[in-house]
């Protein structure tokens, strides 16, 4: 895609540390009179106007106390939090795989609209516990992470509930080498691509393939999922970003628009699966 999947988080932060050089150029007061009133080293007020640091909540207020802009606290204190959240890097999380299952409980409550762009495995909607069991043992291993795997699997089972009835409607594209993506042992992605055969008949789900012989305006890219039209979520090797400017949810709308006239449905897909199964057997 045009736009690297981190520019949200990065603005976000950049912005909060453009506000403060600002209300430090209104108050006046160079760096150096600043850290001497604050009682901190020169260099902190360097890297906090720079965006090289991100400001505490107790940094935002010392700050505006000393500027003389209280009034800017709240915002400035909510701007911080929300920009920390956008980039959360996978090991800030990885004391515990089930946290990192109800990270998003709240988004997902109120979303009526999810949609899915998976390059590498299968959505989490339609996973079988043994694959979850994989996916969660292969990531532990690679990033040192928790090793509270089976609750972590009960966590995401149990996130099922939010698509269950009819009130929330899935769609969902997978790229046709995640079929084949033998991330567990096969009896695993045997019962794993025979579970979502019978799946996809879900009515408020849909699940789109795209082969790997079909003609595409757009390449694959990272592995995103979009809520609604409020906030889209990129997994990265190393974290996950998220999404909140409405040009670059914009971007992704678009881009999943397009790779599902890519995609083919139904007895299409099931033949793309079946072929994936015999592969295995």
């Amino acid at each position: 895609m045009s736009t690297s999947p981190s520019t949200s988080a990065q603005q976000a932060r950049q912005a909060i540390a453009d506000r403060l050089r600002e209300i430090l150029r209104d108050s006046g007061m160079t760096a150096r009179a600043f850290a001497r009133q604050a009682g901190w080293d020169e260099t902190k007020c360097s890297r906090l106007i720079h965006g090289r640091t991100p400001p505490s909540d107790e940094d935002i207020r010392t700050w505006c106390r000393i500027c003389g802009a209280e009034d800017e606290i709240p915002n400035l204190i909510a701007a911080s939090r929300n920009a920390d959240a956008a980039y959360v890097e996978w090991r800030r999380v990885q004391r515990s795989q089930k946290r990192m299952q109800e990270l998003r409980l709240s988004l997902y409550e109120e979303t009526s609209l999810f949609r899915f762009y998976c390059c590498n495995v299968i959505p989490w909607p339609l996973q079988t516990p043994g694959y979850m069991r994989a996916l969660m043992t292969n990531f532990s291993a690679f990033h040192g992470a928790a090793t509270d795997i089976e609750e972590g699997v009960q966590a995401r089972v149990a996130r099922r509930r939010f698509l269950a009835g009819n009130s929330r409607r899935c769609a969902m594209l997978i790229e046709e080498s995640v079929l084949r993506n033998r991330i567990a042992d096969d009896d695993v992605m045997v019962e794993q691509l025979r579970y979502v055969m019978p799946a996809m008949r879900q009515p408020n789900l849909s699940l789109g393939i795209i082969p790997m012989s079909a003609r595409r305006s757009q390449v694959v890219t990272e592995t995103f999922s979009i809520y609604d039209d409020a906030r889209v979520f990129v997994e990265l090797v190393s974290a996950a970003v998220t999404v909140t400017q409405p040009r670059e949810i914009d971007l992704y709308v678009r881009y999943f628009a397009e790779l599902a006239t890519s995609a083919v449905y139904g007895e299409e897909a099931r033949v793309l699966i079946s072929a994936a199964i015999e592969a295995l057997e």
